[in-house]
């Protein structure tokens, strides 16, 4: 089954603290709500974006602090929280579902949500998807939100790439690769690169700073033709005339599902880097672009707070 959103779980989650009528932790709570609701080894390990937390885990998390601050939960020590009276009272009325919008009738957590109306600049009249309607987590809909971002800047950065001279783009691939941290100075990687009629072979570079390897490059600035089987082939032949062992074959287009079969069934080792790819790297190791904002996401230092004796 789907992960249910953390709305989903907020009912059985309440009903699993009043059953074990205990302190709880988040790993047990994790756990037998889990196995309660089927979840494979495989959804579980599914990750946020950010592959910070396993996102089941945040939703039981999300769920539980939406809870806490409607006073069906409270805290209990670090780490642990149990079932409130008022939680048990909501129990009693053998609600239907615990959502967001039930939460709101308690005063605790319409302060709560006022508060972080007031702290985002909401202001009234203003539209607002239905709280019924959320699924995501905050967390979760920050890392959307990021990786929509980011595919927006990935899509730019393509389409420059595949605008830019040939000897721009050699540059391009020279100051990606020094990022990415292979050796030698900047004159050393780019020494070979664009040179033309080298038996299919445009630059070379140190795979350390010592120069103990090297890598033979390959880089095609293509537009929507698609890299094919005999262009990976005629790479790795020059390879093997330079009795080389790895390579990189880079292009601002993709590559054929025959020429990535080429690549796994020869004794040569060759990494493909499509322009997605390509754009995603740029992005990771900070070439061709700049940072605008950034905004740290902090949690409690619990820590700080335990009290000395």
């Amino acid at each position: 089954m789907a992960i249910p959103d953390y709305q989903s779980l907020m009912l059985p989650l309440l009903r699993f603290a009043e059953a074990r009528n205990a302190e709880l932790c988040r790993d047990d709570t994790v756990g037998a709500l889990s196995a309660q609701l089927g979840l494979t080894d495989a959804e579980l390990k599914e990750m946020l974006a950010s592959g910070y937390e396993p996102i089941f885990s945040n939703r039981v998390g999300w769920a539980t602090t939406y809870m806490k601050k409607a006073g069906l939960l409270e805290s209990t020590r670090r780490g642990y929280f149990r079932i409130t009276q008022k939680g048990r009272d909501l129990l009693k009325k053998k609600p239907a579902k615990i959502n967001i919008k039930l939460l709101e009738q308690y005063p605790e957590f319409q302060a709560f949500k006022q508060l972080k109306g007031t702290r985002r600049g909401d202001k009234k009249g203003v539209s607002k998807t239905s709280a019924e309607q959320e699924v995501d987590t905050p967390s979760e809909a920050l890392e959307a939100a990021y990786e929509n971002l980011r595919a927006e800047l990935a899509a730019e950065l393509l389409a420059k790439l595949k605008k830019s001279s040939p000897p721009f783009f050699e540059r391009i691939v020279v100051d990606l690769l020094l990022n990415m941290g292979y050796g030698g100075s900047r004159a050393d990687a780019g020494k070979a690169i664009g040179r033309t009629g080298d038996e299919g072979i445009d630059g070379i570079i140190n795979e350390d700073k010592l120069g103990l390897d090297v890598i033979y490059i390959q880089a095609k600035r293509w537009d929507t033709k698609a890299v094919s089987s005999p262009d990976v082939m005629q790479f790795a032949g020059a390879l093997q005339m330079k009795k080389a062992t790895k390579g990189i074959f880079i292009t601002t287009s993709r590559f054929t599902d025959d020429a990535r079969r080429s690549v796994a069934q020869i004794g040569v080792k060759i990494v493909l880097i499509d322009g997605d790819q390509l754009s995603q790297l740029m992005i990771d190791h900070d070439v061709g672009v700049s940072v605008v904002s950034l905004y740290p996401v902090k949690r409690i230092d619990v820590d700080y707070f335990e009290e000395s004796m």
